[in-house]
């Protein structure tokens, strides 16, 4: 932490030029490594401090939210992936379930981004503290309990396939866009929220909404081809079919959306992580 604080005291205000140049972020983040990994584990097991099963809830909770999800949308209206023979419960089931530990880490960030700042007052006032760090002990603790879903996932994809396929080698290609788009978007809310208390209103809705315009309970393939287009205007929708392409069906990603949609991503990461550090120096006037 000192070495953290002498740095800090020590550096001249970045200019955009030098924030805007992604090494420069990278440099700053693999400088503060060990804060970071303090504050995962701090926020992993502080999630489930005074639980009788502690960490075993990062499983349970997708488990049984899995539960609810295939009962109202498998059993009660029915809902398949694709229309192939043997393609039956399960398979939606592996589907969604893939699709739901996705966006749990998307939502899981973006929706205590707003809050980040507010919630931590005392490393905004009374410690010289690298502020652009929570975002990503937030976005890594979520990692750690997807992990830990798809570490039920993946061999239960293995038996219903009756085959481990090569393609689940190219599945950590698909977290580069949904990292860099999560933690931009983290650091632009985090900023705003320090500023604008009510934007944590908007955000919720919007989580909402994306949950049921991406594919997540259904394919891309089962949408209007009219609106197949427009759907990728969502990056998730991107995220959410090369995932199911890469563990369940063993084909690649789609490599043309895949390298569009990424691109665009680690852009807005860049640009969310110049906006938190030239707006982080007032955030100690409005807190």
């Amino acid at each position: 932490m000192s070495t953290v604080i002498t740095r800090t005291l020590s550096s001249h205000p970045p200019s955009v030029a030098d924030l805007i140049n992604p090494v420069g972020m990278i440099r700053g983040l693999y400088f503060s490594r060990d804060l970071i990994r303090q504050f995962i584990w701090r926020e992993v097991m502080g999630r489930y401090k005074g639980t009788y099963f502690g960490v075993i809830w990062s499983i349970v909770n997708p488990l049984m939210m899995l539960f609810v999800y295939s009962l109202v949308f498998g059993v009660i209206l029915k809902a398949r992936f694709g229309t192939e023979p043997g393609q039956g419960q399960l398979h939606f089931v592996l589907n969604l379930f893939c699709g739901l530990l996705l966006y749990e880490v998307f939502s899981g960030c973006v929706s205590r981004a707003s809050t980040l700042i507010v919630a931590n007052t005392n490393y905004v006032k009374r410690v010289v503290f690298p502020l652009e760090i929570l975002p990503v002990t937030v976005l890594g603790a979520n990692m750690v309990n997807a992990a830990m879903g798809f570490a039920i996932l993946i061999p239960a994809v293995v038996l219903y396939n009756s085959q481990l396929s090569l393609t689940m080698c190219l599945f950590p290609l698909v977290l580069i866009p949904l990292c860099s788009l999560t933690l931009g978007l983290s650091w632009l809310l985090a900023s705003l929220g320090a500023f604008v208390r009510d934007i944590g209103q908007p955000v919720a809705v919007m989580i909402q909404l994306l949950f049921f315009i991406s594919p997540i309970i259904y394919p891309l393939s089962a949408s209007p081809e009219a609106l197949r287009l427009l759907m990728r205007i969502n990056p998730l929708t991107t995220i959410m079919e090369d995932a199911r392409n890469t563990l369940l069906l063993g084909k690649s990603p789609e490599w043309a959306w895949w390298a569009i949609v990424t691109a665009l991503s680690m852009v807005f990461m860049q640009l969310g992580y110049v906006w938190f550090m030239k707006s982080k120096r007032a955030f100690a006037d409005v807190i």
